[in-house]
């Protein structure tokens, strides 16, 4: 399950690479319609860096996500700007779904869905969270 900060499982086992460099860098990848960076929204389930080779495993709010096909590539561009990364590969997995409860406190906050008890949403073109 993902921790306060929104992410699932961050395994850095290489010494030259430092873990909130990466927190700080895919903090920079933002999903263009909610305007919250990837690593809040709980969309990084898996990073591993081993000997400056990143592992990555990530999803998409949704599959219908319009940039799918960039959303891999800023990740990939953000990881390579951390010291100690020389090569990353992304993989894209729908499993399990995104579900608003990956979020971190801060952007769950952000888009009203605290524990406030309100029937408030926060509605996109392609999302909808409760």
């Amino acid at each position: 399950s993902p921790d306060a900060e929104g992410s699932f499982d961050l395994k850095i086992t290489d010494p030259n690479v430092n873990q909130e460099d990466i927190k700080k860098e895919l903090r920079e990848v933002h999903d263009p319609e909610i305007s919250i960076n990837i690593f809040e929204l709980g969309l990084i389930y898996h990073c591993d860096v081993v000997e400056g080779n990143c592992t990555t495993v990530m999803t998409l709010t949704s599959p219908f996500c319009p940039v799918a096909g960039e959303m891999p590539i800023w990740t990939e561009q953000a990881l390579l700007k951390v010291p100690g990364i020389n090569k990353v590969d992304v993989q894209m997995t729908f499993e399990p779904t995104f579900n608003p409860s990956q979020m971190s406190e801060i952007a769950q906050f952000t888009l009203n869905l605290g524990d406030d008890n309100h029937d408030d949403e926060y509605v996109t073109n392609y999302h909808r969270f409760r």
